[in-house]
């Protein structure tokens, strides 16, 4: 297991706004090709970048701080191996921007992908939906791992051990009611130890980075905090999206172990813990994602 520093709430970055018109200023200097075609941010435009609708049938996606931009060569890398080994789309670089006096930072064109976030999509089979998601990650895992990226500030130490935030974890749970029950499942989640190879992971299978489209799963965005380590980080989704219903499904096709599962619970734990603890807009689904880790840990 690669050795990952603990990562505090101050350490976050500041990351100011990308108007839309510093992005066509890049396009028409560096992809002339691409100047004449209308740039427009998208709804939900992200935290580790902010992205950008380019024409009809493109996207520009930019590192929102210093500390996101190393995860464009590794997307740029990486993600056109990974799409042939996998069931679902996902996005594959059409262009590599390179950094320069407007922007500080490589940047990334990718092909758009048609679907809807599962954040506001409705899914028709909550648990084919489940299966089908088990199935891609399963994929995902099966792809040769030799030379992908171990954990790191690139992917904020996804695959990595639940310790890197634990003294988040238990920041957060000060600041909430059930701080006692909080900690003991996370408790039991840091005890759940890793022992497996490293295989690849997504590292941030939320609802946002999940396309609907006809009611079903269409393909799966963002690889900015995928690597080569523990999938367990893979799981949180369980908590954060499915039905408890789907929640099996996902498991019995994933046919992981108590450890690994007890991971996964620990991982939407946490994030679930620091939205609650911010008391941000994401606090009340954030509680509800606790209030379904507490019903299964009784």
């Amino acid at each position: 297991m690669t050795d990952a520093p603990e990562v505090s709430r101050s350490s976050l970055p500041i990351r100011p706004p990308i108007p839309a018109e510093l992005v066509e200023r890049l396009i028409a200097e560096q992809f002339p090709r691409w100047a004449a075609l209308p740039v427009r941010p998208i709804a939900t435009p992200g935290w580790d970048n902010r992205t950008f609708r380019l024409g009809d049938d493109m996207l520009v996606r930019l590192p929102s701080a210093a500390e996101y931009a190393g995860a464009v060569a590794k997307e740029q890398r990486w993600l056109p191996v990974l799409a042939g080994h996998l069931p679902l789309p996902i996005p594959v670089p059409l262009a590599e921007g390179a950094p320069g006096e407007i922007f500080a930072h490589p940047w990334s064109v990718y092909r758009w992908l048609d679907g809807e976030p599962a954040t506001t999509a409705p899914i028709a089979d909550p648990v084919a939906f489940a299966v089908a998601l088990a199935d891609f990650l399963l994929a995902l895992a099966a792809v040769d791992p030799a030379g992908g990226p171990p954990p790191g500030l690139h992917n904020w130490y996804r695959g990595g051990p639940l310790s890197t935030y634990d003294g988040q974890m238990r920041a957060a749970a000060a600041e909430l009611p059930d701080r006692d029950a909080l900690l003991a499942i996370w408790t039991e989640a840091r005890a759940a130890a890793w022992s497996g190879k490293p295989v690849w992971f997504h590292g941030d299978v939320a609802s946002g980075n999940l396309l609907v489209r006809g009611g079903a799963l269409a393909a799966v965005i963002d690889f900015g905090t995928c690597g080569v380590g523990d999938p367990a980080c893979d799981l949180a989704v369980a908590w954060t999206l499915l039905t408890p219903p789907a929640r099996r499904a996902f498991r019995a096709r994933l046919a992981v172990d108590d450890a690994t599962w007890s991971r996964g619970r620990g991982w939407a734990l946490w994030k679930a813990a620091i939205l609650c603890a911010d008391g941000g807009p994401d606090a009340p689904a954030a509680r509800q994602v606790l209030t379904q880790l507490h019903a299964e840990s009784r």
